[in-house]
């Protein structure tokens, strides 16, 4: 940035140089000198004019590249940030907000250095020198030119600053509304059209809209008065130094050649002083933008940065854990116990809200224990590096995210440098390879945005594909069988427990089916563990989890029925 300061302010010392010598070259040239007389002002004039045109494309190619390398930094910090808050820490920020804040107002920032830091460097650098010069030439027009410059390039600025803050802020704040309101728009339009609420939030984005439309306004008539306000002071430096120019020259004090130099001095100077109202607007919005950035950076993320490398995910032992989300008033999860060796088995089920989701938050260090300890290899997992603890233990949430690529790129998720056969292992294991290679462009058909053009089914068979082709030690199945029909989520609960057979498992469900196949079952019930044991100890004995298989079965048998009658479901 110093550098393409240095070459700033030399482009626009050139120009200045320029029109100085072409005052000179003229005026002098009127009196017909021998012709070698001339030669220098004349290759001085080559010289300020390439080289004006030259330093300032290298100012630009320096700056620019100067700039996109702090972007880019930025950009990563910034996702490092998100990362380590998310997803717990993540509720905070609306997801379109969130894509405003990682987008727009990154991008913002590259005005702190090229439209406002750079062009206030050259200002003060080229306008001092520029005055200077007439100083020395006229003392009288040096002192009229610095005033002029000073008012231009520092009590113009000032009050463009006044008048644009209120309305660069709302442009800010609101073109992160309307990014927010977009995305929601976008991503939940067949609910709001089945609702007939969408006609509503184009409404809203509408009045966003009108609001951007009128700062957008407002900012223009600024930027109209702070491009006027310098070119009427360069106005009147150029008369101030014409006046006094003259009369210096009619008192014999000024050359009548330097006159020309000394009024068209101002001309030039004030080039550097001429951008800086402009550099004022794009303060305001690198404020803006600034402490947007500045609340993603100091929120806390909700687990500890740990260093360590486990040496072994076993035993993995939750003693009288308890945790909180941030924010929460109270816990989701207390006195929690478990213990997980090689190849354990072990179901969590109760109703929605017991716990279950934090559970598996905490397992996969997205939440730190709030009370008792959670270890792994007997070592604390606070002391441990989060990543390296989710190389051992896989997540498979109920809402697997699939990215709008093919099946491989989805797949190699998990694992980049999965050859052929591995990935079709893993969709075998997952009861998909079938599927997969029925279909015409097999694994590089595209599964659509979010999945879209997959079953609820097949998404989460990819999931688990990606679980297998990890290979994690320790796998936490979240849900896995959500929003899915009775007989599918038990197909797919049966083919999960399969394809996890010989890795430590916690499978977190809503429906009791497969809980036969584990070692141990947990019901929660407003996040405590209110009964244990294994499916048939507590098939025996009256309590929650019997009635609630009871239920399921009850269910199950009537919902059979009704399919069978034609009743729909």
């Amino acid at each position: 940035m110093i550098a393409a300061g240095g070459l700033g302010a030399g482009a626009l010392g050139c120009g200045v140089a320029l029109l100085a010598t072409s005052g000179w070259l003229i005026s002098r040239a009127s009196m017909q000198p021998p012709v070698l007389e001339l030669a220098v002002a004349v290759t001085a004039v080559r010289a300020f004019g390439l080289g004006r045109g030259v330093l300032r494309y290298a100012e630009r190619l320096v700056g620019h590249d100067a700039t996109f390398r702090v972007l880019a930094s930025l950009r990563s910090r910034v996702y490092a940030q998100l990362e380590r808050l998310g997803p717990a820490g993540l509720p905070a920020f609306r997801r379109g907000d969130l894509l405003a804040r990682f987008v727009s107002d990154v991008d913002q920032i590259q005005d702190r250095y090229l439209r406002v830091r750079l062009p206030i460097a050259t200002a003060a650098v080229v306008g001092a020198l520029s005055a200077l010069g007439a100083g020395l030439l006229l003392p009288v027009a040096g002192v009229a030119l610095a005033a002029a410059l000073f008012v231009a390039g520092v009590v113009a600025p000032w009050l463009t600053l006044r008048v644009v803050a209120n309305a660069e802020r709302i442009t800010v704040a609101d073109r992160a509304a309307l990014t927010t309101a977009t995305v929601e728009l976008l991503q939940g339009a067949p609910e709001l059209i089945a609702h007939g609420a969408a006609q509503l939030r184009l409404l809203t984005i509408d009045a966003v809209d009108r609001r951007l439309a009128r700062a957008a306004a407002r900012s223009a008539v600024s930027a109209l008065l702070g491009a006027a306000l310098p070119a009427m002071f360069a106005g009147g430096a150029v008369l101030a130094a014409l006046a006094a120019g003259a009369a210096a020259v009619d008192a014999g004090r000024l050359d009548p050649v330097l006159l020309a130099v000394v009024v068209l001095l101002p001309l030039a100077a004030f080039e550097a002083v001429a951008v800086l109202p402009t550099a004022a607007q794009s303060l305001v919005r690198v404020r803006e933008s600034a402490a947007r950035l500045d609340e993603v950076f100091v929120g806390e993320p909700p687990v500890l940065p740990g260093t360590g490398t486990p040496a072994s995910a076993f035993p993995l032992v939750l003693a009288g854990v308890g945790a909180r989300w941030p924010g929460a008033g109270s816990s989701a999860l207390t006195g929690v116990d478990l213990r997980l060796g090689p190849g354990s088995r072990v179901a969590v089920v109760g109703a929605s809200g017991a716990g279950k989701s934090t559970l598996a938050a905490v397992l996969v260090r997205f939440l730190d224990p709030s009370a008792g300890t959670f270890t792994l290899d007997d070592v604390p997992v606070q002391d441990l590096d989060p990543d390296a603890v989710r190389r051992l233990i896989g997540w498979c949430a109920q809402d697997a995210h699939l990215f709008d690529a093919s099946i491989r790129d989805n797949l190699r998720l998990a694992r980049p440098d999965a050859d052929e056969d591995e990935l079709w292992a893993a969709l075998a294991a997952a009861r998909l390879d079938g599927w997969v290679r029925s279909l015409p462009t097999r694994l590089d058909t595209p599964v659509g945005e979010r999945g879209a053009q997959v079953s609820g089914g097949q998404r989460q068979r990819l999931a688990l594909a990606r679980v297998v082709l990890a290979g994690f030690p320790v796998v936490v199945l979240d849900e896995p069988t959500a929003n899915l029909d009775p007989a599918t989520a038990d197909a797919l609960t049966h083919d999960l427990l399969t394809a996890t057979e010989g890795r430590a498992t916690v499978l977190i469900t809503h429906r009791l089916a497969g809980c036969e196949r584990v070692d141990e079952v947990l019901v929660l019930d407003a996040g405590r563990v209110v009964q244990r044991g294994t499916h048939e100890a507590l098939l025996s004995v009256d309590g929650p989890y019997r009635n609630w298989w009871d239920r399921e079965r009850r269910t199950d048998a009537w919902l059979s029925t009704a399919g069978a009658a034609g009743v729909p479901e």
